[in-house]
């Protein structure tokens, strides 16, 4: 770090400020996790710069024979995570990694069933802003308006209607437990494939705490940078019918050179994955949620679909009087750091929104436990009520920073930096 300090300090101060960002202030954001020193060491190692297009003892560069030490060992470790016939680790990022599906799969112009963005669902699973939506037709299924909770009998109706070729499981903003059994009725009624995106919860997947998707779809697509706590990147699986599909349109069809960097950063957080502390560490995660939810429900505030079985929680701000941005701006000025969300049947703009949106991945990752939610239940409460006072808020910061002073993580880290 101190080559850099030399070199180029404002890109050294901005990942000093960074850094204590993560160690003094509360990370929430459900899609965020803080990796291990270990998965560091190997996104900063010499691996980043080989080119290295194709696949292990495939390639078209010479001089391939380490990296392709490193990759096989990720994708290894990845069939024993998931128990999938066939892992391609080289995605970029987890909407890439759906577009490798997308691509293998269907034509443009085809039908897919997605759920809906303001409902709980993603970005690369059919909206119009997205290329998901410009170069397929959509249909959209969400929750019922009574329980909030994915509403299988119109997901039925509409791949009755609708005839879709694919259709697309998972969420980025449902707090619940989604039951893959019933897609895979409907898919089988209308002769449609099915892909499961797990990128919010392959880490509770992979712990057994989560119904896997591997058995009944087609595809599963996840990122490795959020409850499964690696680096920044996506991992698609599949059955072996498909692989040489999926394979070909990673590369040579929508990517260049995988970032082999990465992807050594990936079969290390894998191998952490994979060790009986990584497993109770997803069970204090579904803890601790639970925790959060009971504490945050306890003081008034309404939760989507009443609670949570997973790492998040989705928090209904209307009967509050404010909206999602307002409450993220006040939370941020506060030292805790969550992001305004839209809410089922949403009537705000996604720029506003009436909810947000609440992670444990990285304060668990810290530490924190049962204890420790409830507090930061009575923060963020306390935080909002007082949005509109920066003293108080600025007060609020200071106990934040207490509090993360007794769970540090990257402690060492900035010991270095100051250095």
């Amino acid at each position: 770090m101190s080559l850099l300090k030399g070199f180029d300090p404002e890109i050294y101060e901005a990942i000093r400020l960074e850094t204590e960002r993560l160690e003094y202030k509360l990370e929430l954001i459900a899609s965020e996790n803080m990796v291990s020193e270990t998965v560091l060491e190997a996104v900063g190692s010499v691996l980043t710069n080989k080119y290295a297009e194709g696949y292990p003892g495939r390639r078209y560069y010479g001089g391939c024979e380490y990296v392709d030490i490193a990759e096989r060992l990720a994708i290894e470790r990845a069939k024993e995570l998931f128990g999938c016939d066939h892992v391609n680790v080289q995605p970029h990022s987890g909407s890439q990694a759906n577009m490798a599906v997308y691509f293998s799969a269907l034509k443009p112009g085809d039908t897919i069933m997605g759920m809906d963005l303001s409902h709980g669902g993603h970005l690369s699973h059919g909206s119009p802003v997205n290329f998901s939506g410009q170069f397929f037709n959509v249909v959209f299924y969400g929750v019922s308006k009574q329980d909030q909770r994915i509403d299988m009998d119109q997901v039925m109706d509409l791949a009755k209607k609708h005839r879709p070729a694919m259709i697309v499981v998972g969420a980025s903003a449902y707090p619940r437990t989604i039951d893959f059994a019933p897609f895979r009725e409907v898919a089988d009624t209308v002769g449609a494939k099915i892909m499961v995106d797990i990128a919010h919860i392959a880490g509770l997947v992979v712990a057994g705490l989560h119904p896997n998707p591997v058995p009944v779809a087609e595809f599963v697509t996840t990122t490795t940078h959020k409850t499964l706590r690696g680096p920044r990147g996506g991992v698609i699986m599949c059955r072996e019918e498909f692989a040489k599909a999926i394979d070909k349109m990673v590369f040579p069809g929508i990517q260049g050179g995988p970032l082999m960097h990465i992807i050594a950063a990936k079969a290390v957080s894998f191998k952490e994955a994979l060790s009986p502390d990584f497993k109770a560490y997803q069970g204090q995660i579904v803890k601790n949620a639970r925790e959060l939810a009971g504490a945050l429900t306890d003081r008034g505030y309404e939760l989507v679909s009443g609670g949570t079985d997973t790492h998040l929680i989705l928090v209904d701000l209307t009967e509050k009087g404010i909206t999602g941005k307002e409450a993220e701006e006040a939370l941020v000025k506060a030292g805790i750091t969550v992001n305004k969300n839209t809410i089922p049947f949403e009537t705000r703009s996604p720029f506003v929104t009436s909810g947000i949106r609440i992670g444990v991945p990285a304060v668990t990752t810290r530490g924190m436990k049962e204890a420790e939610m409830r507090l930061i239940a009575d923060l963020i409460d306390r935080g909002i009520k007082v949005r509109e006072d920066e003293q108080a808020l600025s007060k609020i910061k200071g106990e934040v920073k207490e509090l993360c002073l007794s769970f540090p993580f990257y402690g060492e880290r900035l010991k270095t930096i100051h250095a």
